[in-house]
């Protein structure tokens, strides 16, 4: 079983940035794959963000490729969201998701269904 505990979510200007943690319970963390999610009002679930456990490949979407940046410390069981250069649009609730390693190496990091663990959310909000 693996816990995920976000943090870091906040009010912030348009412009501004933040950096949301999640730290994850567990002695394999470093075999998991990771991702963020995030969720606005009446909109579903959608990938922001997945690192590999394996070289640390790194995945993003495209809305927010070139101002994201995950990445994750293994020795401290926590994946990170380095978010820069904040617009209105990307308020939300972002959420934390681990994939365990006995689903194999072959998945696609942007749905929902291929993960297994998720954390509790932490609330973004970029004001205008």
């Amino acid at each position: 079983q693996v816990q995920l505990v976000e943090s870091g979510g906040g009010l912030v200007q348009a412009g501004g940035s933040l950096r949301l943690s999640c730290a994850a319970s567990g002695r394999t963390f470093s075999s998991y794959g990771m991702a963020w999610f995030r969720q606005a009002p009446g909109k579903e679930r959608e990938f922001v963000a997945a690192i590999r456990w394996s070289a640390g490949r790194t995945f993003y979407a495209d809305s927010v490729k070139g101002r994201f940046t995950i990445s994750r410390d293994n020795a401290g069981n926590t994946v990170y969201l380095q978010m820069n250069s904040l617009k209105p649009e990307d308020t939300a609730v972002y959420y934390c998701a681990a994939r365990g390693p006995w689903r194999g190496p072959s998945y696609s990091e942007s749905y929902t269904r291929e993960y297994d663990y998720w954390g509790q959310g932490t609330q973004v909000t970029v004001s205008s």
